[in-house]
């Protein structure tokens, strides 16, 4: 054990200079080893930074490009993890450098994403949304919706009904989305509310207002991790017939298409609290509630709005490096709070129908979802159809939403087309632009995701 111990030990020297908070070594290595290696537990440098109280050492790391959206053994971010902690420096200084991670990888994509786009035909394209949950008499007030899609050279149009959704809440509304890849960054995506003729850049950027309302959010609300679990996900054919029994293929729209059962299909969620407290759970509640609506955007009577206090600090850890370096993969030794948490799962039955006829290819719908993923719907359909699908192209899946909805989602119509009016890539001259933060819910992936 003494020698395991000695060679583990040496290993991971970033690691190893966060443990032992030594500020000046980790400034001097941080340039010359990777910065976001994971050691056994999964934790970069920074997730150990955060959860050791190491602030210093957290500056340095970020001042070196230590990358914030990435997950441990257990499914945490570095962010997850300072939120646990509660100290409110480091918190906005996570949430500033992933924005700028976000903004940076998007404009490092955005070129080949334009190309990909332009060397598409143009079309036009019908996503049916059908939601369906497994609890009595919920299924009856879920909604439907169909995206009707335009492409044209390196522009997207989206329009859709269906604004917001969360747990049992949904928003109806008529919303465009519109992305004109061929204009710079700040003025290439635009949301369109069409029934009150407002519209409004979508920015890459916040102010230091909405960066201090988003902190406020995540120190005031559960730290919350849900993803569709892939690994052990297998597919076979769906049969048909009582007696005589075949594989399923039947028409969807105007498309000849396989049907395929999907297995080990698992919905996984979890959620921590150990930051809150029962006072703070009744109290946060209204603030969470200010905060999603915009109301902190004017300061009341010229005063800024009451921000949430940092936490006193966890004990400090007695745990010493070398007993953290040999504890075996999934064990990791408790470094911060000691841990509220819940976590679920819940296996999906579901089908997806392959069609070869289809003249779009994955890749391009990928493309195409890539630019419209900001809507939280439409994310989680991307995340399924980067799977390793059936051959062919995925005219109709179930994919889970929600721990208890499932959407039906269907490609009913697609024709490639050549007289796409540009006029629906442009904002209408009798919109005015709106300034506040009405949209803030539903765009999904530019709000900081822990």
């Amino acid at each position: 054990m003494p020698m395991i111990m000695a060679q583990d030990s040496d290993k991971y020297p970033l690691h190893r200079c966060v443990f032992r908070g030594d500020v000046r070594s980790l400034a001097i290595l941080s340039g010359a080893y990777d910065i976001s290696e994971k050691d056994k537990q999964g934790n970069t440098p920074l997730h150990l930074a955060v959860m050791l109280g190491r602030k210093e050492c957290v500056q340095v790391l970020l001042a070196h490009g230590a990358p914030v959206k990435v997950k441990n053994l257990a499914g945490w971010s570095p962010l997850a993890e300072a939120i646990s902690y509660g100290d409110r420096q480091t918190i906005s200084s996570l949430v500033r450098k992933l924005q700028q991670q976000a903004r940076e990888q998007m404009e490092e994509r955005r070129p080949n994403l334009v190309a990909a786009l332009h060397q598409m035909g143009d079309f036009y394209m019908e996503l049916k949304w059908d939601f369906q949950s497994w609890v009595p008499l919920v299924s009856r007030v879920l909604p439907s919706d169909i995206c009707k899609i335009h492409k044209s050279g390196a522009s997207i149009r989206m329009d859709t009904t269906l604004v917001d959704f969360n747990d049992m809440r949904w928003e109806r509304g008529d919303i465009s989305f519109i992305f004109n890849g061929d204009q710079k960054p700040s003025h290439s995506l635009t949301v369109l509310d069409n029934k009150a003729k407002l519209f409004q850049r979508v920015r890459y950027e916040e102010t230091e207002l909405e960066i201090e309302d988003e902190v406020d959010i995540l120190m005031s609300s559960d730290i919350m991790a849900a993803q569709m679990s892939t690994k052990n996900i297998t597919f076979s054919r769906a049969q048909t017939g009582w007696i005589f029994r075949e594989d399923k293929r039947e028409m969807v729209g105007a498309f000849h298409a396989d049907f395929y059962q999907i297995n080990g299909m698992v919905l996984e969620s979890r959620k921590r609290r150990e930051h809150l407290s029962e006072e703070d759970l009744q109290k946060n509640k209204a603030i969470m509630e200010s905060l999603t609506k915009g109301s902190s955007q004017g300061f009341k009577n010229g005063e800024p709005p009451m921000r949430r206090a940092s936490l006193n600090p966890p004990p400090e850890s007695n745990i010493t490096w070398d007993e953290y370096i040999v504890a075996p993969p999934g064990q990791c030794p408790l470094l911060g709070r000691n841990l509220v948490y819940k976590e679920s799962s819940k296996s999906f039955k579901a089908v997806v129908a392959m069609s070869p006829d289809f003249p779009l290819t994955v890749d391009m719908l990928l493309n195409v979802l890539e630019v419209i993923t900001p809507f939280k719907h439409l994310s989680k359909l991307r995340q399924f159809v980067l799977m390793k699908l059936p051959p062919g192209f995925p005219v109709k899946i179930d994919i889970p939403i929600l721990p208890t909805v499932t959407a039906k989602i269907t490609f009913q119509e697609f024709a490639y087309r050549h007289d796409i009016d540009p006029e629906l890539f442009q904002v209408p001259s009798d919109y005015f632009e709106d300034p506040m933060r009405l949209l803030y819910d539903f765009i999904d992936d530019l709000k900081t995701s822990v």
